[in-house]
């Protein structure tokens, strides 16, 4: 008689692969990236997918199925923020009325303030994004975040404080 093969789809084996591997899973993700509530809700979002392919993982490989699509939401996330950026700074550079010597200073420019934007701590540079390019408010920022609404306008006043001290007036 062959040893039982066990199944993701069923409940309590499931329930053992979260109890075994959310926290750690979590953890792994939030060192990535910095923020607990993203790297919560990337480890709901494995365990939703696990939940359903479960018929197409094995039971052993279900470990490793999780930090890969966990790993690979995380990078999609952080892709996504990049292109997002990039095209708004297209916008703001593709004019065809200035002189070459403006467009080639305000390209620097660009360069520069991206630079200095990728370098803000990660807590400020979400908030700052999520304001200036993804256009939210400062109460939608707050709900996406789980933070208090003046927790949002500190990690903005804090960013913007930065962005001045490398920059200058914006």
């Amino acid at each position: 008689m062959s040893p039982k093969i066990k199944s993701v789809c069923e409940q309590e084996n499931y329930e053992l692969l979260f109890n075994s591997h959310s926290e750690a899973l979590r953890n792994f993700i939030y060192y990535k990236c910095g923020d607990l509530q993203q790297a919560e809700d990337l480890v709901q979002d494995a365990f939703i997918k696990l939940w359903n392919n479960c018929a197409k993982v094995i039971f052993e490989k279900a470990k490793s199925y999780l930090y890969t699509i966990t790993k690979n939401a995380f990078f999609n996330e952080v892709a996504h923020k990049k292109v997002v950026l990039e095209h708004q700074v297209h916008l703001v550079t593709d004019r065809t009325n200035e002189t070459p010597e403006y467009i080639l200073e305000e390209q620097e420019f660009m360069l520069k303030l991206k630079r200095v934007i990728a370098d803000l701590p990660e807590k400020q540079r979400e908030v700052f994004l999520l304001s200036r390019i993804d256009k939210k408010k400062y109460s939608e920022i707050s709900e996406l975040l789980g933070i208090s609404v003046k927790a949002v306008e500190k990690r903005m006043s804090q960013a913007l404080v930065i962005l001045r001290e490398k920059i200058g007036d914006i």
